[in-house]
C-alpha cells in the first residue's frame, strides 16, 4: 500500500514560512489578482488565493472585470499594475472571456510580476536553467518528492500530458534534476507500455480513471495533477486511485496533494518578487 504523499502539510509549512519571512519586510507582498468574467470555477480559485494571502501576511487586491469591461480595460489594468510599485506580482485568473487572447494578455505582464510564470522571458530562464520564477504546480511537485526523500536523478520519469502549465515545464524541471523524461500525449502510441516502465508516473490529462492499476509498475511514485468531478460531485484525480494506492509506494491523494503545493508555491513566487529576487529553483 502507497504512501500518500501530503501535500496539504507540506504546503502549510511553506506557507508559515512565507508568513515569516513576510513579516521581515518594510511592507507586506501584494499580490494582484485579475478576474475577468464571471465563470463559477474561476471565482472560487480566486476567493482561495485570497485566503492563501491572508494565511500569509500578503496583500491581496482582486481586480474584477465583467466581460465587456475586460475587452476594454484588461490590457490597460496590467499595464498600471505593471507600474505600480507596491504591487510584487500579477496573477490573471484563467480562463478568459470569449473574444480574449489569453496568449496576448499573459505576456504583458512584467515578467518580474510574472509569479505564474507564464511570460516567454521566465519560461525561458527556466528552460535555460538560470535562477527566476518556476511554474507552481511543477515547483509544488518537485517540493513534494524533496520533502519525502523521493530521489530524481537517473529515474525514468514518465509524464501524461503535455500543457504549458504542467507537462512541458516539469519535464524540463525533471531533466534539470538528471531525471530521463519521456513525455506523452494523445497522440502517443502504446502508452501502457510506457507508463509501466516509470519510476515516477505524473497523471496531468484531465480524464478520470485514465490510470488504472496495470499501466503502473509495482512500487512506482504516482504523481496525481488532475482535478476531475465525478457526477456525484467528487473529485478525483486520473488515476482509479484506490487500485493504483495499492499497487504504488507513494501516491499524491485527490484532493489534498498537488493542489495545496501549486497554491503555496504560488505564495512563495510572490514572496521573492516581493524581495527582488529570483524564486528558487
Amino acid at each position: 500500500m502507497a504512501v500518500r504523499l501530503d501535500g496539504k502539510a507540506l504546503a502549510d509549512r511553506i506557507k508559515a514560512q512565507v508568513r515569516e519571512e513576510a513579516a521581515a519586510l518594510t511592507r507586506p507582498p501584494a499580490l494582484a489578482v485579475v478576474l475577468a468574467g464571471d465563470d463559477p470555477a474561476s471565482q472560487i480559485y480566486v476567493r482561495g488565493k485570497e485566503r492563501d494571502c491572508a494565511e500569509c501576511g500578503i496583500q491581496s487586491r482582486t481586480h474584477r472585470l465583467r466581460c465587456d469591461e475586460a475587452r476594454r480595460d484588461l490590457l490597460p489594468l496590467i499595464a498600471s499594475l505593471n507600474q505600480d510599485p507596491a504591487v510584487d506580482g500579477i496573477l490573471v485568473q484563467l480562463p478568459l472571456p470569449e473574444g480574449l487572447e489569453s496568449r496576448a494578455v499573459l505576456q504583458a505582464i512584467a515578467p518580474e510580476k510574472d509569479v505564474d510564470c507564464f511570460h516567454p522571458l521566465n519560461v525561458g530562464r527556466m528552460a535555460l536553467g538560470e535562477p527566476g520564477f518556476r511554474p507552481c504546480t511543477p515547483a509544488g511537485l518537485l517540493a513534494l518528492l524533496d520533502a519525502y526523500a523521493i530521489p530524481i536523478r537517473g529515474r525514468h520519469c514518465v509524464i501524461l500530458g503535455r500543457s504549458n502549465l504542467v507537462g512541458r515545464p516539469l519535464a524540463q524541471m525533471l531533466t534539470a534534476r538528471d531525471g530521463t523524461v519521456t513525455l506523452c500525449h494523445s497522440r502517443t502510441e502504446g502508452l501502457a507500455d510506457l507508463t509501466r516502465q516509470a519510476d515516477i508516473l505524473v497523471c496531468a490529462v484531465g480524464q478520470a480513471g485514465l490510470v488504472t492499476a496495470d499501466m503502473v509498475r509495482e512500487g512506482a511514485v504516482v504523481l496525481d495533477v488532475a482535478m476531475n468531478r465525478t457526477p456525484e460531485g467528487r473529485l478525483t484525480g486520473d488515476a482509479d486511485f484506490p487500485a493504483v494506492e495499492a499497487k504504488a509506494s507513494f501516491i499524491t491523494p485527490v484532493p489534498g496533494g498537488a493542489g495545496p503545493m501549486t497554491r503555496a508555491m504560488l505564495m512563495r513566487n510572490v514572496l521573492a518578487a516581493a524581495k527582488g529576487g529570483d524564486a528558487a529553483c
